[in-house]
């Protein structure tokens, strides 16, 4: 790109933007007309519910949820501006319950002006429960029209109360082509093209892991190297700091990426596995956890199918206890493929809750007298252990008895697969089932 493309198509820059000249990169290219903002357009659609909103001029209340660097606060002061209301800024970090009253007391000023009041809050998530219900309050009584902006799920982090008068506007994080629009603003506002050959360009727009404001930084940083020699992927590595995931072990991410991990080794996808095992270390994720949570899938996914996909799992989590990190996450990494490829079945865990529903029904039945224990004459006389069959005595080491409390239909919960073990399993149940019926035990009882 030369400097003759750069000014070709660059439109007079606006009063605002020359009387910041001396701002951060970020600050300058921040948008000034909803025209101007990237990466949203299905949020600002004319036939989504926030552009029937603005096509009717008409501002209700709103929690914009998305990443960070994705335009939330740009959009809530553009949206303030198109329907004509004015904006009042808080920050949740920054302020309290004062400059909380302060701002509903401005709110009834600009009302009582005829002016309409929007009350916008940075990062509502941070606010507690008490405060929460307090913009409750007043956005029943009409005194504001509320946007909050929030990188958490709202499901999580909000007032259900509080969500259900609000509507929510996911902002999606931006794609690669925003990222490299916003990549071709910055070159006009500095004036040059950045010194970077195209694989360096697309790189640092993957760096900036769709946070435009991030992604204009680095831009910054990269604006006073000489033109030549242009720069490659690894020198480029050179001169920018690594950017650390976006990652919060107490939130949404963490559950969306130990799901994403769970349901990568339950689809037998070893290389997806082994990528949001590496995601969550990167992001800082307690290794143990991790190795819990593999557990756990040896028991729901594998099970009986490959009886020993647990005790890797366990004896990986040991590993990594002796051996701490990094040298034990590779233990991670050996277990995680190895649940990936084990053959799957969810048959105990099936099993396991349909018996527990069962027993839940059936919880106060007695078992049935023959397998009671009759420590007592007086238990023994009532007939407690009268009949039992010892197994080991009988013909193949099965008597056959049923175990059941009498009365009861006798159940099945366990259904094995084909898979693995559980297909001898299986072999073995139906000829258990073929005896039973052959000694002609009851289902339930003697």
């Amino acid at each position: 790109m030369t400097e003759a493309d750069l000014f070709a198509t660059e439109p007079p820059m606006p009063a605002k933007r020359r009387a910041t000249a001396h701002a951060p990169l970020a600050e300058r290219l921040r948008p000034q007309t909803l025209e101007d903002v990237v990466g949203q357009d299905a949020a600002l659609a004319a036939d989504s519910p926030l552009g029937r909103m603005l096509a009717h001029k008409n501002l209700g209340s709103l929690i914009l949820w998305g990443p960070p660097g994705c335009g939330k606060t740009t959009l809530a002061r553009l949206l303030a501006r198109e329907v004509g209301q004015e904006l009042l800024p808080l920050s949740a970090v920054m302020s309290g319950v004062a400059e909380l009253r302060k701002a509903f007391e401005s709110a009834r000023r600009l009302a009582a002006a005829g002016r309409r009041p929007v009350l916008f809050i940075d990062e509502i998530h941070r606010y507690n429960r008490a405060q929460q219900d307090g913009l409750l309050h007043e956005v029943e009584a009409g005194t504001v029209s509320l946007i909050g902006a929030t990188t958490e799920n709202p499901s999580f982090a909000l007032n259900p109360a509080l969500i259900s008068r609000c509507l929510v506007v996911v902002l999606d994080r931006l794609d690669e082509a925003a990222l490299l629009q916003l990549l071709d603003r910055a070159e006009r506002a500095i004036g040059h093209a950045l010194p970077l050959e195209p694989a360096a360009r697309a790189r640092l727009a993957e760096l900036a892991d769709g946070d435009g404001r991030y992604l204009l930084n680095m831009a910054e940083s990269l604006a006073d190297l000489p033109a030549e020699p242009a720069l490659d992927v690894e020198a480029m590595g050179h001169v920018l700091s690594r950017r650390l995931p976006i990652y919060d072990k107490q939130q949404e991410a963490h559950y969306n990426l130990i799901s994403a991990l769970h349901k990568s080794v339950r689809g037998s996808d070893p290389d997806a596995a082994l990528y949001w095992l590496c995601r969550m270390l990167e992001g800082g994720e307690d290794p143990r956890y991790i190795a819990r949570r593999m557990i756990r899938m040896a028991n729901e996914d594998i099970g009986l199918a490959q009886p020993e996909a647990v005790v890797q799992a366990v004896a990986a989590a040991e590993v990594y206890e002796r051996l701490g990190s990094p040298e034990g996450e590779l233990a991670l990494a050996q277990v995680v493929v190895h649940l990936a490829l084990a053959p799957k079945s969810n048959a105990i865990y099936r099993a396991f809750g349909a018996a527990r529903r069962s027993a839940k029904e059936h919880g106060s039945l007695m078992p049935p007298a023959h397998i009671l224990n009759a420590p007592t004459k007086l238990m023994k006389a009532l007939g407690y252990g009268q009949g039992y069959a010892y197994d080991h005595d009988a013909p193949d080491h099965f008597s056959g008895q049923g175990y059941f409390p009498e009365g009861m239909e006798r159940p099945s919960f366990y259904h094995p697969t084909e898979e693995g073990l559980e297909k001898r399993l299986k072999e073995k149940l139906q000829h258990l089932a073929g005896l039973r019926r052959a000694r002609g035990s009851g289902e339930g009882g003697a």
